[in-house]
């Protein structure tokens, strides 16, 4: 029974490779945040500023996080963030966009 003998990975929510990653954490939280942000935003049309720039940046550090992140469970946040972040910048900008247009 080798299986017995293999240590258990599977705990824990931001469970690692043992090892900690400060930057890919926090580039984590703060992709979720803005994607969250973003996309509750965008469901507000005079909101279309904060959505669309929420949504840039949550792109933005979601593709920096996704490049240098090491653990699954790590993309899998970030994947979240991001789909979460293009839905609310998307819609910012078919509400208006980056710099306040008015589309009716």
């Amino acid at each position: 029974m080798a299986q017995a003998m293999r240590p258990n990975t599977a705990g824990g929510l931001f469970a690692t490779d043992g090892k900690p990653h400060p930057l890919q954490d926090t580039l984590l939280a703060v992709t979720l945040v803005l994607g969250l942000t973003a996309f509750i935003s965008a469901q507000f049309h005079h909101l279309h500023l904060l959505s669309s720039w929420t949504g840039l940046i949550g792109i933005l550090t979601g593709a920096y996080g996704q490049w240098i992140s090491v653990t699954t469970r790590e993309r899998f946040g970030l994947i979240l963030g991001l789909g979460l972040s293009a839905v609310g910048f998307f819609l910012g900008m078919a509400h208006g966009g980056l710099f306040g247009g008015v589309v009716d």
